[in-house]
């Protein structure tokens, strides 16, 4: 096992939730990222939909992460939080800037380029796999507390206080050097 399949994912800190079901019709839980989903093609996020989530979600967050960036922090490609309870789906492309396809109230805050959407994979040439987690939070509160300007990791440290299940798909990416 390389160090990179050690790295651990962003909620391994958080307390044990039950967990839900979350799928895409862009993405297979372990399997390759297409090019829809990595920068400089597509740089589109995937439609992802959820059910089974517990009795008491108020509302949802979505992220998406690489342990395995060579940052010794990883890297935050996607945050958007304040997700209505009634929406159990994003379209593809709902993380582009102009946050078309996100619901009414949904935050989206910046990721490690520095940009409010999400950015699509883009390790170093040579770099190996990276694994591009994407989390589905359900949180006991209709609204999360941070604002715009936050940053992912100041939302992850809210959601460690107000998440009640989570589910996860995680794709994988690698350039050859």
């Amino acid at each position: 096992m390389t160090d990179k399949q050690r790295r651990p994912l962003p909620h391994e800190f958080h307390p044990p939730v039950p967990g839900f079901r979350v799928v895409s019709d862009d993405l297979v839980d372990g399997g390759r990222l297409g090019s829809g989903q990595v920068y400089g093609e597509g740089n589109t996020s995937p439609q992802l939909s959820w059910s089974g989530f517990p009795a008491g979600t108020k509302s949802f967050a979505v992220t998406c992460f690489d342990p395995d960036a060579p940052t010794g922090s990883g890297f935050w490609h996607w945050s958007v939080f304040d997700i209505p309870a009634s929406v159990t789906e994003l379209p593809a492309g709902a993380g582009t800037g102009g946050m078309a396809g996100l619901p009414e109230g949904a935050v989206h805050v910046r990721n490690d380029f520095g940009d409010r959407e999400f950015v699509g994979a883009a390790p170093p040439p040579g770099d190996g796999p990276h694994r591009y987690v994407f989390t589905v939070y359900a949180v006991d509160s209709e609204k999360l507390g941070p604002d715009g300007d936050a940053t992912p990791a100041f939302v992850g440290f809210n959601l460690r206080f107000k998440t009640i299940g989570r589910a996860q798909l995680i794709g994988e990416f690698e350039l050859e050097g």
